[in-house]
């Protein structure tokens, strides 16, 4: 077959460029910001939500249990030290609200803040196992819709497309939801296994263990761009979840090193700014508001950035098929 000639065909879109438009869009329609805004606000000088009083409960059992059976002290030990970690860490559950891939932007979700400007906030105890179990899944749904609407939010405004119909948003948000608890399940169903391959490899030699975990971290980073634009297709291309997955394989499949260049971009752009500048202030302080708007304007552009990119790539992919087809038709004749 004849050598194609591709010299005219345009280059693939600028990775600096879309990001540069997803702050320029951000700045324009500084109102996309508002459900990170509220989400920080909420986690930072709202009520927390904690398990120690579940977990208390839960070391007083081991500790008669082992008493009972007679279990080895060392193993008694590491539980009750596992157990402890857990309740230094004052995890705040509201937290969960942040999902992710899909979910609402947020600087303080798994921070916690013991104190904030208003003084001790106001702290309530999980005390039953089946509470705990309600609460988790009632706050992945909230936050898979929460975060549905805040990604079809930026999505019209960085698309410049119409108002949606609230048809088109409940379409959205209904298979984007369904597509985030596939993920969860996916995620699960593939993750524990792992996890116990993992472990058993430790406790046969640490080496086989850390070739083990950069074997799992070379699949990850295999995974992370059809992970990312997963569900763009559902806010760009209206797909359904199933169409939007295959769209963001096919995507991630032609233009995997400038794809990569792109996560890889928002994602050390994101951790440099939350890091470095929007974590700087204290949580008593009221300079605390500057990073949150600060993360707010930043995460939101970022996101902007990926459906501007999403839908530029897609379309220079679909372009460039047509005329390597035609070329490699016009090659044989």
């Amino acid at each position: 077959m004849k050598y194609v000639d591709t010299e005219d065909i345009a280059p693939p879109p600028g990775v600096f460029a879309s990001i540069k438009s997803g702050f320029d869009i951000t700045a324009n329609k500084p109102s996309i910001m508002l459900f990170p805004i509220l989400l920080d606000l909420f986690l930072w000088l709202g009520p927390k939500l904690q398990i120690n009083a579940l977990l208390q409960a839960f070391l007083r059992q081991i500790e008669i249990f082992a008493k009972e059976r007679a279990t080895p002290p060392a193993d008694t030990q590491r539980i009750r030290e596992a157990i402890e970690s857990l309740i230094e860490l004052n995890q705040n559950l509201f937290g969960i609200l942040r999902t992710v891939p899909i979910g609402v932007s947020s600087l303080l979700g798994k921070i916690n803040s013991p104190r904030t400007p208003l003084g001790e906030p106001v702290v309530y105890q999980v005390n039953s196992a089946f509470l705990f179990l309600l609460l988790i899944g009632g706050l992945l749904f909230f936050g898979w819709v929460f975060g549905s609407l805040y990604f079809a939010w930026v999505a019209r405004v960085a698309l410049q497309e119409e108002e949606g119909l609230l048809t088109w948003y409940g379409r959205t948000v209904i298979q984007t939801v369904l597509l985030a608890a596939l993920m969860m399940i996916v995620l699960l169903a593939v993750g524990f296994p792992l996890l116990l391959v993992f472990s058993l490899f430790l406790q046969i030699n640490a080496t086989l263990a850390q070739i083990t975990l950069f074997l799992f971290a070379f699949f990850a980073m295999w995974l992370i761009v059809p992970v990312f634009f997963a569900a763009h297709g559902i806010f760009v291309k209206k797909e359904n979840l199933f169409r939007s997955i295959f769209s963001s394989v096919y995507l991630s499949r032609f233009t995997l090193p400038t794809s990569s260049f792109f996560v890889f971009s928002m994602i050390t752009l994101s951790l440099v700014f939350n890091f470095f500048f929007w974590l700087t202030p204290s949580s008593d302080s009221w300079m605390l508001l500057v990073g949150i708007f600060g993360h707010a304007f930043t995460s939101t552009a970022l996101l902007a950035a990926s459906f501007v990119y999403y839908r530029d790539m897609s379309a220079w992919l679909e372009g460039f098929l047509e005329k390597l087809k035609a070329k490699e038709i016009s090659a044989q004749a």
